[in-house]
């Protein structure tokens, strides 16, 4: 699935071709996604500019003066641009065509994906309104984390991937965070310290920073707007590296599920 990372490399990689670009035809060949595509979506952008592309959670946002197109990549859904010349394959669900001649295209194979539209103002909108913040955004903090953990008995590496707490960090990220702060994932949230917090919240930004200077995550499906794989997997240190040594002490690394995800970790390094 496509994480916060792969969203925002996307989010910067299609910005500079449709900013300021008005649209000129939309073309949808399968509205059956995790959400039904509005009917007159068709009609309702035609002729409206994009005044903006940004990211929140795992959604991008195409700003105009009419209303905010809300884009969700799903499971295996990707944004590419192109050129009007391209011809759709079977997964290419949307086009949108701009007044430059280069198209947007949404592909999904297997329809996770979302395209959604509201004219309200985008914050107040149900699939946003009660997020956490984002991740790299001065307002999250350790002291954050440490406030809304008290007394809370989840495992740490849940507490984090609750998108009501922080927003973007997925089962990946959350275990190379955990690893690169030394927590262990199954500790109970509400017995991890402010300092150790502290810790947790800088790893959290550093190693999404890291993924997206280096392209997102390639780990199924995921391409970026000119159809090319990110390159963050082959720096990943405990992600899909069970029983392999650790990078820093040379234990072997163990496996456990938490809340039937995969969860990779030094029992030496991680407490």
């Amino acid at each position: 699935m496509p994480e916060l990372p792969e969203v925002e490399t996307t989010c910067r990689g299609i910005a500079p071709h449709i900013e300021g670009q008005t649209l000129k035809q939309v073309i949808i060949r399968q509205p059956k996604l995790r959400w039904p595509v509005p009917e007159t979506l068709c009609q309702t952008l035609t002729g409206l500019s994009i005044q903006s592309v940004s990211r929140r959670a795992k959604y991008l946002l195409f700003a105009t003066d009419a209303g905010t197109m809300l884009v969700h990549l799903g499971m295996s859904g990707s944004l590419r641009i192109i050129t009007t010349n391209q011809s759709a394959g079977k997964h290419d669900h949307i086009d949108f065509i701009f007044n430059n001649d280069k198209v947007l295209r949404f592909n999904d194979p297997r329809r996770f994906g979302a395209v959604l539209w509201t004219s309200a103002p985008i914050a107040e909108h149900k699939l946003l309104k009660d997020l956490g913040p984002e991740p790299l955004l001065a307002d999250f903090t350790g002291e954050l984390l440490y406030n809304l953990s008290r007394n809370r008995k989840v495992p740490v590496k849940s507490f984090i991937m609750d998108s009501h707490i922080v927003v973007g960090v997925g089962n990946i990220y959350a275990n190379e965070a955990l690893f690169m702060a030394g927590i262990l994932p199954s500790r109970q949230a509400g017995k991890i310290s402010l300092a150790r917090y502290e810790r947790l919240a800088e790893c959290i930004r550093l190693i999404l920073q890291n993924s997206i200077q280096q392209g997102g995550t390639t780990l199924r499906d995921f391409v970026n707007e000119a159809g090319k794989p990110g390159y963050f997997k082959q720096q990943l240190r405990v992600y899909g590296r069970k029983g392999l040594p650790c990078v820093d002490c040379q234990h072997p690394l163990n496996e456990i599920r938490l809340a039937n995800r995969s969860t990779v970790f030094c029992h030496v390094c991680q407490r």
